[in-house]
């Protein structure tokens, strides 16, 4: 009778857990499938979720569209190019190598890469996978979109970017750098051997079971691919075609989210690099100043309310992804989407912030503050290199704007607190010796801005012109043999629309003379003798870039 009792007892509290525990992972898919459905409908491109917690999937779901002209719903078992996440991939079959004894991290670049030309600077291995090198990346020179479409050998890619001057010495330095990869995934082939593609297949996706991951290409038939596209104003239209050769090691890889699951569980389990090797990785760095930044080897270390993460995102050409592993919690989050816009890098924070039961404050939860008390924050904070934001009001409504950058919403979850769209990066304003001060918080990492007395920069003008003036700019402008600007006008608004880039808005200052918004650019029309449109100018980043119209 007693023995009975007890069993009773334990089977009683054993069903109890499991109504617990099945309460629990019900009531969190719940929350992630409302927030998510409602970032990704029926009527945008797809995005694919998995929640996985002690390497085990607790959640997965796909939402929104993979390919419109197909009417083809976004599945869960859906590849798609991966981005920058490739540097992951990148990072740690160097470690494997390193691990051979084929190289050391130390070791200078032209041990591998003798001809390259380092400027009479000393380059390591180590500067190319924390960004430290110095080295232009290929991806922000002018030269870039006249090369999207052509298929290139690493070397010849090398050849595009080596000659440029160096941006500042290495190790003094941190900034994100795409050709640093490429130089990896070329060292990867001189010490193995194989091409990048073979190394990757055989020591990575074969050895841990990634059946559904690949080296991106525009030609292989790929199963289940999804099909990427870039937003305009006017809705949606096929991503511009990039030849996957060029992204290489930074870039071309093509995976699921149940085949990164898979990724992150080798990782987790030290199946193909040890321990001391990852902690190089996932740990951050150290400059030659001896200041701490936040990436490591592929990894960037992170927070989410309190909670450490290990992250990277990705953006290729109509794709954008965000993988994010929680050590602590031991609960991964990776998200896939076949867009190159919306912001799945706050969609999988907010995600990874339910897993672990600290969801973030969303711009739905802000307050409504008076005049007088959002006018107490407005004005210019200084931070460090050299950096300025701007907290202005119009319509009762904060903006942020960090100089040469775009205006944005920030949204008050307190008097002093204001988080931005996403909830991941936030204000938290306050006063020391009757100074206005800041601390922004971005990936848990603390900055200090200090008041200072220094305007805005001023609004521009903007004046509408007929509808017959407008008409005059319609067509397309070769800026380079591969890289147009293709000039609209919809309900008396002209916009822009650039390869490989999004639709965006241009706003006239006067007859012939527009500006963007969107970024700090502007744009000029010239005319001929007989007052016909015959080209633009691109006036953006310092650079004047002349086109020609040629349709």
């Amino acid at each position: 009778m007693t023995t009975n009792h007890h069993i009773s007892k334990v089977l009683g509290l054993c069903m109890a857990l499991l109504i617990s525990v099945t309460s629990f992972a019900q009531t969190l898919e719940d929350q992630i499938n409302d927030y998510v459905s409602s970032q990704y409908t029926s009527e945008t491109p797809g995005a694919s979720v998995l929640v996985a917690k002690d390497g085990k999937i607790i959640y997965k779901n796909s939402f929104g569209i993979s390919n419109f002209e197909l009417d083809v719903k976004a599945e869960t078992n859906h590849v798609y190019e991966i981005g920058s996440i490739t540097k992951q991939f990148t990072a740690v079959a160097i470690l494997m190598l390193e691990e051979q004894g084929k190289l050391s991290v130390s070791d200078e670049i032209t041990k591998f890469i003798p001809d390259y030309p380092t400027q009479g600077k000393t380059i390591t291995i180590h500067h190319l996978l924390n960004h430290t090198s110095g080295i232009q990346s290929y991806t922000g020179m002018a030269s870039f979109m006249e090369l999207a479409r052509t298929d290139m050998t690493p070397t010849e890619l090398i050849g595009k970017f080596k000659n440029e001057p160096m941006e500042f010495d290495p190790g003094t330095q941190f900034k994100y750098n795409n050709s640093g990869y490429i130089l990896l995934g070329h060292i990867i082939e001189v010490t193995s051997g194989k091409s990048y593609e073979d190394f990757i297949q055989a020591n990575i996706f074969d050895k841990v079971g990634m059946t559904s991951s690949y080296y991106g290409s525009m030609t292989r038939l790929i199963p289940n691919r999804a099909t990427g596209y870039s937003q305009t104003d006017s809705g949606y239209r096929n991503a511009n075609y990039l030849s996957l050769t060029l992204p290489y090691a930074a870039g071309s890889l093509m995976s699921t989210t149940e085949d990164m699951l898979k990724w992150q569980n080798a990782i987790s389990a030290n199946t193909l690099i040890k321990r001391s090797s990852l902690e190089k990785a996932i740990n951050g760095s150290i400059l030659d100043s001896g200041d701490d930044i936040t990436y490591g080897y592929g990894w960037i270390k992170g927070d989410i309310n309190g909670s450490q993460t290990v992250e990277h995102g990705g953006g290729i050409f109509g794709y954008t992804t965000n993988g994010v592993f929680l050590p602590e919690e031991n609960i991964y989050v990776i998200g896939l989407t076949n867009c190159d816009c919306g912001n799945i890098g706050a969609v999988v924070k907010n995600v990874a912030a339910m897993a672990v039961g600290k969801p973030l404050q969303k711009k739905e939860d802000a307050i409504t503050l008076s005049e007088a008390q959002l006018s107490k924050w407005v004005g210019a904070y200084a931070y460090d290199a050299g950096v300025v934001r701007h907290i202005t009001l119009k319509d009762n409504q904060l903006y942020s704007q960090r100089e040469e950058s775009t205006n944005l919403e920030i949204y008050p979850m307190t008097a002093t607190n204001f988080i931005f769209d996403g909830g991941d990066t936030a204000y938290e304003f306050y006063t020391e010796d009757g100074n206005r001060m800041v601390k922004m918080k971005v990936d848990g990492e603390i900055i200090i801005g200090k008041g200072i007395d220094k305007a805005p920069p001023a609004a521009r003008a903007e004046i509408t012109l007929a509808p017959e003036v407008l008409v005059d700019y319609i067509g397309k402008y070769e800026l380079q043999p591969t890289f147009h600007i293709t000039i609209s006008v919809r309900d008396n608004k002209i916009y822009g629309l650039a390869t490989g880039q999004g639709e965006v808005e241009l706003f006239a200052e006067e007859k012939d003379k527009f500006y963007l918004k969107v970024v700090t650019a502007d744009i000029h029309f010239t005319r001929n003798a007989e007052g016909v449109i015959e080209s633009l100018t691109l006036f953006q980043g310092g650079q004047e870039v002349p086109g020609k119209k040629v349709d």
